[in-house]
């Protein structure tokens, strides 16, 4: 086969959750124990962090990643779901894992994987876990799929775990409460083994504390040793002043992740490193603001509030829950714009009523549809968006709805992209 013809077959033969949703979520890590089983368990042949959360795993998985091959390390970087390609999900040092691998592995376990059926996320898991073994990383941080307890990734053993942001996602799966959402992610610590947990939640704080007493797992609050003192938003980068509470020093750092939530991915991250330099680790300031301030070169992480062009500025932004659609309109406020132009396309099985009351009624609206089965019609969308007095146009294409706004737009204008990871991942040129 292929490449294509290899995609085109893992898709029609496996489960895929982002374009079917729910049905394609299996609660057990059956499958992928034995997935790797078969594999001679590859998994425990290099180190591991294993990243969770609502927002900010991506951010932060691609921070570690970057800062720990800035230092050095052979580091492989796996995350979910891809925007362009399938091989996006599965990267040594940002380079994504060769098309022809990806054949090979498909080819060479075909009998195996048509028995076992498992799910599209259950073989990519497998599929990282033999790429980074054969190419002898050093570590390979892990972000986690969906939830963290039932997620296929859980089979590690981690040297560090890392829990970012527990907000309001996946209900029906996850469940109802921040508590509730907060024990799944808390799935992931494993016995010994510390955790960071990057923001402290009354609402959540205590089952993280008592999932690690019941694990012995050492606990890190991260907030407990860096606060912010200043951040800053620059045209291209982040500045921020974080300090380090402990040593009473101030460390003024630049990163290439642009929005001041950010600050709050970066809090954890600096406590996960004073956890891996005590765990043996040798990563330096040095390395520390080189990974920062050149993540997405060394990562090739597309999608975060990224611009695509200017004269107008359009920019669009992966962010599609609660909890990331409240830092854009936070960030949206700190720009200064004519008119604010929203292309905004969801996924039919979340509850956006929320995300639409939080939008603002001044703004002028295009609704779109991605392409996958998932998607929410986009004139149900208008229809929708129309009970909260959200006024506005369906043009279901998002790079036609991108062209029809930048042609009518003035060259002062805003235009936002965004709602759905899978509208973002159909944008041309991204």
């Amino acid at each position: 086969m292929t490449y294509e013809e290899t995609i085109t077959y893992l898709y029609e033969k496996l489960p895929v959750f982002h374009r079917i949703g729910k049905s394609a979520y299996k609660a057990d890590l059956s499958n992928t124990i034995d997935l790797c089983k078969h594999l001679d368990n590859p998994h425990q042949k290099f180190k591991t962090i294993h990243v969770a959360g609502t927002n900010g795993k991506g951010s932060t998985s691609h921070y570690l990643a970057a800062i720990l091959q800035s230092a050095g390390y052979k580091t492989g970087l796996y995350t979910s779901p891809h925007l362009k390609s399938f091989t996006e999900r599965i990267r040594i040092h940002g380079e994504p894992i060769p098309e022809n691998k990806v054949v090979e592995f498909v080819e060479s376990n075909q009998d195996f994987i048509e028995e076992l059926k498992p799910s599209f996320f259950e073989l990519s898991v497998g599929m990282a876990f033999d790429y980074f073994a054969n190419e002898e990383v050093d570590i390979a941080v892990i972000e986690v799929g969906l939830g963290g307890r039932l997620d296929s990734t859980n089979i590690i053993t981690p040297v560090l775990s890392v829990i970012t942001n527990i907000s309001f996602d996946h209900t029906d799966i996850l469940g109802d409460t921040l508590p509730k959402i907060a024990f799944e992610k808390a799935g992931i610590i494993k016995p010994h083994v510390p955790v960071v947990i990057s923001e402290r939640n009354p609402e959540t704080e205590n089952v993280f504390i008592g999932k690690a007493e019941v694990e012995n797992s050492p606990i890190h609050f991260a907030i407990d040793t860096y606060q912010v003192n200043r951040v800053e938003q620059k045209a291209f980068h982040l500045e921020v002043a974080i300090d380090n509470i402990l040593e009473k020093c101030t460390l003024n750092l630049e990163s290439q992740l642009m929005g001041e939530y950010q600050t709050k991915n970066i809090v954890g991250v600096l406590k996960s490193i004073d956890v891996l330099n005590n765990l043996g680790f040798t990563i330096s300031r040095n390395h520390l603001e080189t990974g920062l301030s050149k993540v997405v070169n060394l990562t090739g992480l597309k999608g975060r509030w990224q611009t695509l062009s200017n004269s107008p500025t359009v920019l669009c932004d992966t962010a599609h829950n609660v909890g990331g659609i409240t830092q854009i309109l936070d960030k949206l406020q700190k720009v200064n714009f004519n008119k604010l132009w929203m292309i905004l396309g969801f996924v039919s099985d979340k509850d956006i009523s929320t995300i639409l009351s939080m939008l603002p009624k001044d703004a002028n609206y295009v609704f779109c549809r991605a392409n996958i089965q998932r998607a929410l019609p986009a004139s149900d969308l208008l229809e929708k968006a129309n009970q909260y007095n959200l006024k506005g146009k369906v043009i279901r294409d998002v790079n036609e709805a991108i062209e029809h706004v930048k042609n009518i737009a003035e060259n002062d204008d805003f235009v936002f992209v965004g709602g759905s990871t899978f509208v973002v991942a159909e944008i041309n040129h991204l």
